[in-house]
C-alpha cells in the first residue's frame, strides 16, 4: 500500500361570488399548510454532498470508468485518491462520466499538486487539496529534513506552505484544503499540527498564527482496533468529536494528541465546531483482523454516513469502494466491480433520496420519540420541492427496537422506506400523526411529502396550474370546489387550527374534471384548514365556518 492504507489503531373552476345566507364560506386568505416548528431540516443535499469513498485511481489499481459506473450506481458524490499527475485525465473522465469530484492528496510536491489542482479545477472536478496522508506511517521530507519519531517540523512547514500556495493561487479559489491526516496526533514534538490555525499563547514549535488547514483531518475507523467486535452505537460513538475511544477520533488528534504524553489542543467545546472531514474510515468483510459480514457492514456503513453527518462532519470518504486482494475486503463493490450489500443498501438509500436543488427556507417539523433509546438516532432532512426526510436508525448491534415517532400533526401521506428492503415505499400511510416503527441496525425514512397550498384565490375564473378554489352558497350549501381537468378522484381534509384532522370529505362531484366538496353539514362555526389531495397535487385554503 503506497500511500492510503488503514493505520491499526486508528416537495379552474369559475369563481363565483359569495353570497351570504344561512349558511356561507368565507375565504379569509390563502394558506400553505405549514410544519409546526420545532425542528429545523437540513437539505438533503447537504448530506447526499458529504457521501465520499477512496480510489485507487491514482495507484492504477482501479479503473476510472468502473470506478465513474459504481459511484454512479451508489450515489457517492465524491472520491479522494492519491495525487499522481499522470491520472488527472482519469478523474476528469469520472466527473464527466459521474459528475464525482475528486479530493486531491498531494504527492508531498507542492508545486505539481497545485498544477494538479488547477488542472481538475478548470474541468469542475476538484473538491478539495489535501495534505500528506499518515506521515506517522510514511514520513515526509521538505526542504532537506525529513519527519521521524522525534520531530514533525517537516510536516508543519509542508502543510503550512501548501495551504500557503493552494490559497494565493487565483484559479483556485474557494477551493478548501483539509490538515494531513493523523499528523496532529502523531507529532512527537509540539508542533502545533493538532490546530488549525495556531492560536496565540499555545507554546508550539511553529509560531503564533501559523495555518494549516480549512479542515480538520481524521481517519476514525468505525471498526477501531480490527480486533473490536461490532457493538451497540458504533458509528455514532466512532463519529463523536469529543470521545477517547478505540479509533483515531477527533479528541486524541486535535484535542489531546495520541502519541506519547500527548499535547492539548482544542477543548472539548472547541471540537464540538471544528471543521472536520474523515478521511478514511471502514470496515473489512474478510482477509485479516477480525470481519462482519458483507450484510452487517451494508447496514452499518448506512449508520455511518448518517451520525457522520449528524454529528457535523462536512465530508466522509469510506475506505474503499470496492475489494482489492492486496489492499483487503473494505470495499462497498467486489473486486468485479458488482456490488457487495453495502453498495446496494446506499444505492437504495440514495435514491430515496434523489435531490438537486436548493432551500431558500428549510422547513421544519413538530416531532418527537418517546423514550428514545439511547441506540436510536434521527436526522430531519428536506428536498428542494419541501417533501420532508426523516431519518430514523437503530445502532443497536443485535435485536430489535420498537418506537413511535409523534408528527404531532395529521399528514395525508406519508411513506415508510427500508434501504435494506428496497428503494420503494414499505409503507404507505393515510392521514397519519404518528409512525410505528420496529428498528434493527440501520435506518429508515419517514417521506412526509410537501404539504404546500396552491395560489392566492381571487375572484372571477382563473386557472393556475391546476390548484384553484372556488367557493359557491346558498340558503342549503355551502360548497368548495376543485378543478383538476382529471377524473381521478379527490380526496378533502378539514383540519382544526391546531393541525388536527376534524373530517375525511368525499368527493361529490368528478364531472370532467370538476370536483366539490359540500360543507353544510360538516364542522362547527370557526376557522379551518381544507385540503386536498390528488395525483401527487395539494392545494389548501383557510376558510371561515359561520351559521
Amino acid at each position: 500500500m503506497q500511500n492510503l492504507d488503514y493505520k491499526s489503531g486508528s416537495h379552474p373552476f369559475p369563481h363565483q361570488p359569495i353570497f351570504i345566507h344561512s349558511v356561507f364560506l368565507l375565504i379569509v386568505s390563502s394558506f400553505t399548510f405549514t410544519i409546526r416548528a420545532q425542528t429545523t431540516a437540513v437539505p438533503v443535499t447537504d448530506f447526499l454532498n458529504s457521501i465520499g469513498v477512496c480510489t485507487h485511481i491514482g495507484q492504477g489499481v482501479d479503473n476510472a470508468a468502473q470506478s465513474a459506473t459504481a459511484m454512479t450506481y451508489a450515489g457517492i458524490r465524491n472520491l479522494r485518491d492519491d495525487g499522481r499527475s499522470s491520472h488527472i485525465q482519469d478523474w476528469i473522465t469520472v466527473y464527466d462520466q459521474s459528475g464525482v469530484r475528486t479530493c486531491l492528496l498531494t504527492d508531498q510536491n507542492i508545486t505539481s499538486t497545485v498544477t494538479m489542482a488547477k488542472q481538475l479545477r478548470a474541468a469542475g472536478a476538484l473538491l478539495a487539496v489535501e495534505g500528506p496522508n499518515e506521515p506517522n506511517n510514511w514520513p515526509v521530507t521538505y526542504q532537506g529534513q525529513t519527519s521521524s519519531d522525534t520531530t514533525s517540523l517537516p510536516i508543519a512547514k509542508f502543510q503550512r506552505d501548501l495551504y500557503a500556495a493552494v490559497k494565493a493561487e487565483p484559479a483556485l479559489s474557494g477551493i478548501p484544503v483539509f490538515h494531513s491526516s493523523e499528523a496532529g496526533g502523531s507529532e512527537p514534538d509540539n508542533c502545533g499540527l493538532q490546530f488549525l490555525t495556531i492560536p496565540a499563547g499555545a507554546g508550539t514549535l511553529m509560531p503564533d498564527g501559523t495555518v494549516f488547514a480549512d479542515f480538520a483531518n481524521t481517519h476514525n475507523y468505525v471498526c477501531g482496533t480490527q480486533n473490536a467486535d461490532l457493538g451497540d452505537n458504533q458509528a455514532w460513538n466512532a463519529a463523536d468529536p469529543t470521545l477517547n475511544g478505540p479509533w483515531d477520533g477527533l479528541y486524541v488528534e486535535y484535542g489531546h494528541t495520541w502519541w506519547g504524553a500527548g499535547f492539548n489542543g482544542y477543548t472539548n467545546q472547541q471540537l464540538l465546531t471544528l471543521p472536520r472531514v474523515t478521511t478514511e474510515t471502514g470496515w473489512t468483510t474478510g482477509g485479516t483482523g477480525k470481519n462482519i459480514t458483507e450484510d452487517q457492514q451494508g447496514r452499518l456503513f448506512l449508520n455511518l454516513y448518517l451520525s457522520q453527518f449528524k454529528r457535523n462532519w462536512k465530508y466522509t470518504f469510506i475506505y474503499m469502494l470496492r475489494d482489492d486482494p492486496n489492499q483487503g475486503y473494505w470495499g462497498l463493490f467486489h473486486t468485479d466491480y458488482t456490488p457487495k450489500p453495502s453498495g446496494t443498501y446506499l444505492h437504495n438509500f440514495t435514491a430515496i433520496l434523489a435531490d438537486t436543488g436548493t432551500i431558500a427556507t428549510p422547513g421544519r417539523l413538530d416531532y418527537s420519540i418517546p423514550s428514545q433509546p439511547a441506540t436510536v438516532h434521527d436526522l430531519l432532512m428536506q428536498k428542494h420541492d419541501g417533501t420532508l426526510e426523516l431519518a430514523v436508525w437503530s445502532e443497536k448491534a443485535s435485536g430489535t427496537e420498537a418506537v413511535t415517532v409523534n408528527l404531532n400533526a395529521v399528514f395525508a401521506t406519508v411513506k415508510v422506506y427500508d434501504p435494506v428492503a428496497g428503494a420503494a415505499p414499505a409503507q404507505n400511510l393515510s392521514n397519519a400523526n404518528s409512525v410505528q416503527l420496529s428498528l434493527s441496525d440501520h435506518p429508515v425514512i419517514i417521506e412526509i411529502p410537501n404539504q404546500a397550498a396552491a395560489a392566492p384565490l381571487t375572484r372571477g375564473e382563473k386557472h393556475v396550474d391546476n390548484a384553484d378554489f372556488t367557493v359557491d352558497a346558498s340558503a342549503t350549501n355551502a360548497v368548495i370546489r376543485y378543478y383538476t381537468g382529471s377524473s381521478q378522484g379527490v380526496t378533502f381534509f378539514l383540519y382544526d387550527m391546531r393541525g388536527r384532522l376534524v373530517k375525511t370529505l368525499a368527493d361529490g362531484n368528478q364531472d370532467a374534471g370538476y370536483h366539490a366538496v359540500f360543507l353544510s353539514e360538516h364542522g362547527k362555526n370557526g376557522v379551518y384548514f381544507c385540503r386536498m389531495e390528488t395525483e401527487g397535487i395539494s392545494a389548501a385554503r383557510k376558510i371561515q365556518i359561520v351559521r
